[in-house]
C-alpha cells in the first residue's frame, strides 16, 4: 500500500510544498466565502498555496491552477454525553483535536466536544488519503503536511501574543508599604495637586498621592507629576485612576519601568476609602453617580434597544456580523453599503464573474472580498432561524432569554479587514475607529478597483457650487467640485433647552471645585433645522487674496449643491477635541426628520447683478528673488539646519540633505530622509539647491488650460508642490491633485495614480467642464475634475441629479466618549420595518433612536 501511495502522488510532488517562515495558511477560512473546518463540506487548503477553499470554490482553483493536492480539514462537533461520570473529558485534553484552530464560541465549551479529521484529497477523481498516515506517504509529504496541520491560521498568526501573558506581577505588589497618613479619596472630581490636570490622573499606592502622568504619544498627557514624586519619595506603585472597576485597574511601577499586575489591588485600594466591589461604576457615557442615585437611561440602553423583547429575523439581508474586537466600525457601515442595490448589483449580482476573474490570490482581491462578504451577507446561507425541536430544547433548558448557539452566528470580515486596512496606520489596528473615517476610506477603495467598470460609489457623488465674495470690493467668484458628505454641525446655543444645559454646568463646575459628584448630566436638544442653518451660512475664508484688490483681504464663502446625489449621507459632526486631544462626544440629540426636502439649498450659479473677480492669480512668493537660477548670489533659504544635521550626521551629503528638507518642506528628518532613498540614485544628489525662477514658476499657457490655478485665490502651498514635482510628477497634474484632496499630500499622490494626466488636446476640450477648488464641504474624498454634466465628459466624476427630496432608509449610532472606544450599531429600514444591526445580532427594532445617530443615510424620491 505504501508503494501505491508512493506512486500515486509521484506527478503531484513537484507542486507540494512544506510551508516557509512568512508563508500564511488559510485553515481557518475559504477565500471565496465563509465556509470553515465546522462547514458541512469542511474546508480544503491548496498544498501549494496553503490558500483555503469551501467545496463549492474548490473545483474552481483546481481547473484556474492544475493544482490537484488539497488537505480536507473537517472539525465535527457534539454534545457531549452525561453520565455518571459527569460527561466526557474536558475538550482542552481531547486528543481527537489537533487542529490550530479558534474555537468556536458559539458552542457552550461544557457541554460540546470537537473531532477533527484530516485526509489528502487528490483532484479531478477525489481520491482521499486519510491522515496521519506517516508510515504511507513519502517523507516531503508527511513533512508538509504535519507543517500545514501544525502552523496558525494566516490570521491568527498576525494578532500580538495576549496582554496577560506579558504583564507581570509587580515585586512590590506583595510587601507594598502604604502610609496611615488619613488620605481618603472621593469618588470623583479629581485634580492633579501640582497642577489643574484633570485627565490621565495616577494614585500613588504608597501616600495616596493623585498627580497626573507624562504626555504620550496616544494622546493622553499631563505634566509628569506622578513621576516627579517617585523620583522624589521612591514610593514604586501607582494606579490610573478612571481604570478602576470592580474587575480591576491599571497598574504601573515606577522602578520597574513597565505595566504590573498587583494581586493585592482590592486592599491597597481599601487603604485609601475606595471599595472596589461596593464602589460605584463608571457609566458608559462617562460621568459618575452615586449608588442610590436614580440613573438616567443611557444612549447604550436607548440605541441597543436594551430591555425591549426585540424579535430576531433571518434570511437574506438579514445575516450578522461577528465582531472581531473593535471592528463594528467596519460592520455598520458594511451593512449600510450593502442595503443600496448599485453596491449589491456591482458586487453581488456580478459574483460569478468576480470569482472566475479573481486573481490567483483571491484573497488580495478588493473585489472578490467585497463579493465575498455581501454574498454571505445577503444570500441567507449563514442566517438561518432555528429547527422548531430546537426552540423546544432551549426553552426546556429555560435558555429561552438568549438563543445561545441557535442563534445566528454572523460572518467574519477578518479576511476584508486585512485587506482594506493593509497600510493604514489606524485601520489595521486593533483599536476602535471612526466609522465616518471608514466610510469615506472604503469609498476611496472602491473608487481606486472601479476603473474602467461600474463605480457603485457614483450613488453618493454630487457637486458642490462654491461661491467666494471679496468682503471690500463685493465681488464674486463661483467654482464647483465632487464631495460624498454633508457634514453638519451642531450648535449647542441652538438647543431647546438651553437654560437646563446652562444650569447643569454651573451644577457640574460647583461639583468639581468643592470634590462632589457631578449632578445629572443634561443632554443637548438641538432642532435638525438649526443644524442646517449653520450649515447654510456664510464663513469666512482665511488667508483669502483678492484678485481684485491684488492683496489678501476678508472673504466669505457659501456652499450649495450644484447637483443632487441618489444616496445623501449626512453626518453630525459631534465630536470635538478635549483638552487632552483626545477626540470627546457631545452628548446631544437631534431630531432628524424621515422626510427631507434640499430642493432651497439648490445652486443658482453667477446672477445678473453680480461682478466676478478678476481670473488673476496671487503672486508667487519665493523666499528668495531667484531670478538668476542661481545660489551664488543671493542667501539661502530657510532651512530647518536642524534636520539638515541629523541627516548628514548619517553620512549623506550635506547639500543632498539641505535638497532634502526644503523639498520636504520643513516637515522633520523622517520626510527628508524618505526623500533622499527616493532620489539617491539622481546624478545632481549632491549638487547645490537650485530654486526655480519667477519665471519658471509662473503657469504657462497650457498650465491654464489645464485647470491650474488661474481662477483659484488659494494655491495650494508650494512646498507640497515641491515633493511631487521632485517625484517626477508634472507641476500642473500636482496642484490638481492638492487641490482634490485639500492640500493632504498622502491622499494627492493618491489621486495622481489614479487619475492620470490628460493629454493635452483633452484638457482644451474639457477647459469649460473643469474648474478646481480646493475648500471642502466635508472631510470626504473629494475630487476637483467635476463636470456639470455625467453625459459630457466620460472621463470625469459621474454625477446622478435629480430632485433634493430624501427619504430616510439608514443610519449610525455610536456609543461611548470618543471615537476611540465605545460601539457602533446601525438600524436599516428594510420591507417598511426598522432593523437593528447590533453585531452578529439582527433584530427588528422597536424604537429606532433616529435622535442619537451619527451618520444617516438618505435615498431619493422619485419625481412622482
Amino acid at each position: 500500500m505504501a508503494t501505491d501511495l508512493g506512486e500515486l502522488l509521484v506527478p503531484y510532488m513537484p507542486t507540494i510544498r512544506v510551508p516557509r517562515t512568512g508563508d500564511r495558511v488559510f485553515k481557518s477560512e475559504c477565500a471565496f466565502s465563509f465556509d470553515s473546518p465546522e462547514s458541512e463540506g469542511g474546508l480544503y487548503v491548496c498544498m501549494n498555496t496553503f490558500l483555503g477553499f469551501g467545496r463549492e470554490h474548490v473545483e474552481r482553483h483546481y481547473r484556474k491552477t492544475g493544482q490537484s493536492v488539497y488537505m480536507h480539514l473537517k472539525r465535527h462537533v457534539k454534545e457531549k454525553a452525561t453520565g455518571a461520570a459527569g460527561g466526557a473529558i474536558p475538550r482542552r485534553r481531547n486528543g481527537k483535536v489537533f487542529l490550530d484552530l479558534e474555537l468556536n464560541r458559539d458552542f457552550n465549551g461544557d457541554d460540546y466536544e470537537y473531532e477533527d479529521e484530516a485526509k489528502l484529497v487528490i483532484f479531478p477523481d477525489h481520491f482521499e488519503i486519510p491522515l496521519p498516515n506517516i508510515e504511507e506517504l513519502p517523507a516531503l509529504v508527511t513533512i508538509a503536511c504535519d507543517a500545514v496541520l501544525n502552523a496558525s491560521s494566516a490570521y491568527k498568526k498576525q494578532e500580538p501574543e495576549s496582554w496577560d501573558e506579558e504583564i507581570q506581577v509587580s515585586r512590590h505588589a506583595r510587601s507594598l508599604r502604604q502610609l496611615d497618613n488619613g488620605v481618603r479619596i472621593p469618588p470623583s472630581g479629581w485634580k492633579c495637586q501640582k497642577c489643574e490636570m484633570r485627565e490621565n490622573l495616577w494614585l500613588n499606592l504608597t501616600d495616596g498621592a493623585v498627580l497626573c502622568g507624562k504626555w504620550f504619544f496616544d494622546g493622553s498627557g499631563g505634566n509628569g507629576h506622578a513621576l516627579e514624586h517617585y523620583r522624589e519619595t521612591s514610593y514604586p506603585l501607582a494606579v490610573k485612576m478612571d481604570t478602576i472597576t470592580p474587575d480591576g485597574a491599571d497598574i504601573y511601577s515606577f522602578e520597574e519601568e513597565e505595566a504590573v499586575l498587583d494581586p493585592h489591588i482590592s486592599d491597597h485600594l481599601s487603604h485609601f476609602g475606595i471599595d472596589m466591589l461596593q464602589m460605584q461604576k463608571r457609566t458608559e457615557n462617562g460621568h459618575h453617580r452615586e449608588n442610590n442615585s436614580r440613573p438616567r437611561v443611557s444612549e447604550w440602553e436607548v440605541i441597543q434597544e436594551s430591555g425591549m423583547k426585540l424579535k430576531a429575523v433571518f434570511g437574506s439581508g438579514y445575516t450578522g456580523i461577528k465582531n472581531l474586537g473593535n471592528t463594528c466600525y467596519l460592520s455598520t457601515v458594511m451593512q449600510v453599503l450593502f442595503s443600496i442595490p448599485d453596491f449589491q448589483r456591482m458586487y453581488v449580482g456580478n459574483l460569478q464573474r468576480i470569482f472566475d476573474y479573481s486573481p490567483l490570490d483571491p484573497s488580495q482581491d478588493f473585489a472578490t472580498q467585497m463579493a465575498k462578504l455581501g454574498h454571505g451577507l445577503l444570500s441567507g446561507q449563514y442566517s438561518k432561524p432555528p429547527m422548531k425541536s430546537e426552540l423546544i430544547e432551549q426553552v426546556m433548558n429555560e435558555e429561552h432569554k438568549m438563543l445561545n448557539w441557535h442563534q445566528q452566528k454572523g460572518v467574519s470580515p477578518r479576511m476584508l479587514k486585512a485587506l482594506v486596512s493593509r497600510g493604514h496606520p489606524e485601520f489595521s489596528s486593533n483599536r476602535q475607529q471612526d466609522a465616518h473615517e471608514f466610510l469615506l476610506h472604503l469609498i476611496n477603495l472602491v473608487e481606486r478597483n472601479s476603473a474602467g467598470s461600474e463605480n457603485p460609489s457614483d450613488v453618493f457623488r454630487f457637486l458642490v457650487e462654491e461661491r467666494v465674495q471679496c468682503c471690500q470690493s463685493r465681488q464674486v467668484r463661483y467654482s464647483q467640485r465632487v464631495d460624498y458628505c454633508i457634514q453638519l454641525p451642531a450648535p449647542l446655543e441652538a438647543a431647546i433647552n438651553r437654560e437646563e444645559l446652562l444650569t447643569y454646568e454651573a451644577k457640574k463646575k460647583e461639583a468639581e471645585e468643592n470634590m462632589q459628584p457631578p449632578p445629572e448630566p443634561v443632554r443637548a436638544r438641538i432642532p435638525f433645522t438649526a443644524c442646517l442653518q449653520a450649515f447654510t451660512e456664510p464663513e469666512n475664508v482665511p488667508d483669502f487674496w483678492s484678485s481684485a484688490l491684488q492683496a489678501k483681504s476678508a472673504g466669505v464663502k457659501t456652499s450649495r449643491f450644484a447637483s443632487f446625489p441618489e444616496y445623501l449621507i449626512l453626518q453630525i459632526k459631534k465630536f470635538t477635541f478635549g483638552v487632552d486631544w483626545v477626540p470627546k462626544k457631545l452628548d446631544l440629540a437631534i431630531d432628524v426628520p424621515d422626510f427631507l426636502d434640499l430642493n432651497r439649498l439648490r445652486a443658482t450659479g453667477l446672477q445678473a447683478s453680480e461682478e466676478e473677480l478678476p481670473d488673476l492669480m496671487p503672486p508667487i512668493v519665493l523666499p528668495e528673488d531667484t531670478r538668476d537660477n542661481s545660489m551664488s548670489s543671493i542667501d539661502s533659504p530657510e532651512i530647518d539646519e536642524a534636520a539638515v544635521m541629523q541627516l548628514a550626521e548619517m553620512g549623506f551629503p550635506l547639500e543632498a540633505c539641505r535638497k532634502a528638507v526644503y523639498y520636504t518642506g520643513n516637515m522633520g528628518p523622517e520626510m527628508a530622509f524618505n526623500w533622499i532613498i527616493a532620489h539617491m540614485e539622481e546624478p545632481d544628489f549632491a549638487e547645490p539647491l537650485t530654486l526655480p525662477s519667477l519665471m519658471d514658476s509662473a503657469p504657462s499657457t497650457s498650465d491654464s488650460v489645464m485647470g491650474a490655478t488661474p481662477l483659484d485665490p488659494n494655491p495650494p502651498p508650494e512646498e507640497s508642490i515641491s515633493i511631487l514635482t521632485s517625484m517626477g510628477f508634472p507641476r500642473t497634474h500636482s496642484i490638481n491633485a492638492l487641490k482634490a484632496m485639500n492640500n493632504n499630500l498622502e491622499r494627492a499622490l493618491d489621486w495622481i495614480f489614479t487619475h492620470p494626466e490628460p493629454e493635452e488636446s483633452d484638457a482644451l476640450s474639457d477647459m469649460a467642464d473643469t474648474e478646481p477648488n480646493d475648500n471642502a464641504f466635508s472631510n470626504a474624498n473629494s475630487h476637483s475634475d467635476a463636470t456639470l454634466s455625467p453625459d459630457r465628459d466620460t472621463t470625469g466624476p459621474r454625477i446622478k441629479d435629480g430632485p433634493g427630496r430624501y427619504e430616510l432608509f439608514a443610519f449610525i449610532s455610536h456609543m461611548g466618549e470618543s471615537t476611540m472606544s465605545g460601539h457602533y450599531v446601525c438600524h436599516i429600514k428594510k420591507e417598511g420595518r426598522w432593523v437593528i444591526y447590533n453585531d452578529h445580532k439582527v433584530c427588528l427594532s422597536e424604537r429606532p433612536p433616529k435622535d442619537l445617530g451619527y451618520i444617516y443615510f438618505y435615498h431619493r424620491l422619485s419625481s412622482s
